[in-house]
């Protein structure tokens, strides 16, 4: 039994935020602790999603491994950052579809 539960940070399009938050759902049920992308909910800044995008990258630091919910096997430019930061500091990274 581990000491605290796992941490997964789910990163993707936020087209999908239905998918995104079923993931959480089923993680959170499943005993992990989530973290996901900010939910703004309206037009955001270039400056806001600038600051977005590297507190994401902070999420990521935190997390024992990532879930990329990519539908279809859709990954974004954003989303590719994310995945290349992941790999880089050597989070597992899985996916909800194949690549």
């Amino acid at each position: 039994m581990p000491d605290r539960p796992e941490i997964v940070c789910i990163c993707g399009s936020t087209r999908f935020v239905d998918q995104m938050r079923t993931a959480n759902r089923d993680l959170t049920f499943a005993g992990a602790i989530v973290v996901a992308p900010g939910e703004a909910g309206e037009l955001i800044t270039n400056e806001q999603k600038t600051a977005l995008d590297a507190l994401h990258l902070r999420k990521i630091d935190l997390a024992d491994r990532v879930l990329v919910v990519n539908p279809g096997g859709y990954i974004g430019e954003s989303t590719s950052r994310e995945i290349a930061y992941a790999h880089a500091t050597g989070k597992p990274i899985s996916f909800t579809d194949p690549v």
